[in-house]
């Protein structure tokens, strides 16, 4: 459990992260997004606080991505762990991202799952190259 000097320190961290960091609760909904997740996806924080995780997420794939997180959020753990993996999401003007992410459960103080988290970087230039190869 963390001091009040280290929540502010945490979340000067989450802050200033270039990486994407994205917390949504137990029904999908964000609840943190940080600048990283602004320039990665384009959409402001405001834009998508109490917002659906729908919004990154291609169509095709919500079905197997609300499936993997209602097993995480039961087991009280990722399948994969801390591993990143890449994946494919939207940005807000449509287009398509690729992007490593990797997945946390979140849970409180007592241990009880209260959440998701993610860290990504988009790898689309990335993706991209490999597949013309």
């Amino acid at each position: 459990v963390l001091c009040r000097a280290g929540l502010k320190l945490c979340g000067a961290m989450v802050g200033c992260a270039a990486a994407a960091v994205i917390c949504a609760d137990r029904e999908g909904l964000i609840r943190l997004w940080n600048p990283g997740s602004e320039a990665l996806f384009g959409y402001a924080a405001g834009e998508v606080i109490g917002q659906s995780l729908d919004l990154i997420i291609p169509e095709k794939l919500r079905r197997a991505h609300w499936d993997g997180y209602r097993r995480a959020l039961a087991a009280g753990h990722t399948l994969h762990g801390r591993r990143a993996l890449p994946t494919r999401s939207m940005h807000k003007n449509g287009g398509r991202l690729y992007v490593e992410l990797s997945f946390s459960v979140v849970k409180d103080a007592q241990g009880a799952v209260i959440g998701a988290m993610a860290i990504g970087r988009d790898i689309t230039a990335r993706y991209l190259k490999s597949k013309d190869q």
